[in-house]
């Protein structure tokens, strides 16, 4: 398993928290250090939508100019995350049934540990 993000960000804390108290392995793939390609992020983009990568609660988001946020399309969003990690959803986990985005117990529960 893969898990991408930003050591620093509470919810990648307990993501990571949560997968070593599970006993589960990954790879911690750093996103401050080695970046993202646009390959990544568009083959994670035509599993689960380019919208759910996106954050758009963070500062990142909010200190973009106006012009790069209006009606932001797939492209210019791959594109933007490219730029600035910081504007993908964390975490993303990579796993043998899957991907999630975003961290939630009982569905990393369901998808890792249960048949």
């Amino acid at each position: 398993m893969e898990l991408y993000g930003i050591p620093n960000c509470n919810t990648m804390k307990k993501a990571r928290t949560w997968l070593v108290e599970a006993g589960l392995e990954y790879d911690f793939h750093d996103y401050k250090k080695v970046g993202i390609t646009l390959a990544h992020l568009s083959a994670w983009a035509d599993q689960v939508g380019w919208e759910i990568l996106l954050n758009k609660r963070g500062t990142t988001w909010r200190n973009l100019p106006d012009e790069a946020k209006a009606e932001v399309g797939r492209e210019q969003a791959l594109r933007l995350m490219v730029e600035h990690p910081s504007l993908i959803k964390r975490p993303v986990l990579i796993h043998p049934k899957g991907i999630e985005v975003g961290f939630d117990a009982d569905r990393y529960r369901a998808a890792l540990l249960e048949p």
